[in-house]
């Protein structure tokens, strides 16, 4: 049984910083965004260790403990494309900001609802606002890429929900439940 998505995520693959040399001197770097069975890619950026992508793209979440992962391929033309670190994206915090709701519409444009400082168990590597902006809530975040000498990679989340979607909402059972 397929169920309703809670809403969907746009992440925003910013850029690389000091990506690894896969190639002669340089590498071809390019995004790829797993969640469940949804697969999306960014576009190739040919000879850039520090490469800026600007690229948006929306996943469907349907279970928030489902990991949501980043991984960094060099382009080859004529071999396999070489893996350059890989990352898990937690986004629990995040939607425990979500679920403020209406208090939200009191804070301050740009005001910080929490900060995630980076641990263990993510894959930060500096600490991270979720912040109300304008009627929206973000998260920026510098990844610290894993299985890989060097590199980090710059996105942001931001959350939307729409029609079919079950939303976001307190609950005691996992902290995501639908509303209705």
């Amino acid at each position: 049984m397929d169920q309703k998505p809670l809403g969907l995520l746009t992440i925003n693959v910013k850029r690389g910083i000091n990506l690894a040399i896969r190639d002669h001197r340089s590498s071809d770097p390019y995004v790829v965004v797993t969640v469940a069975d949804q697969t999306l890619k960014t576009r190739v950026i040919k000879k850039n260790c520090n490469p800026v992508w600007n690229e948006e793209m929306s996943v469907a979440i349907k279970d928030p403990n489902v990991p949501i992962r980043l991984t960094v391929f060099d382009w080859d033309k004529f071999t396999g494309d070489d893996k350059m670190g890989d990352a898990n994206i937690d986004i629990q915090p995040y939607l425990d900001a979500l679920k403020m709701g209406m208090e939200l519409l009191r804070l301050p444009i740009g005001c910080a609802i929490k900060r995630v400082q980076p641990s263990r168990l993510n894959c930060l590597s500096d600490e991270s606002s979720i912040v109300w902006n304008n009627g929206k809530i973000t998260q920026d975040m510098i990844l610290r890429l894993n299985n890989v000498e060097c590199g980090e990679i710059e996105i942001m989340l931001e959350w939307h929900e729409g029609a079919g979607c079950r939303g976001v909402t307190s609950s005691s059972q996992g902290g995501v439940s639908s509303s209705t």
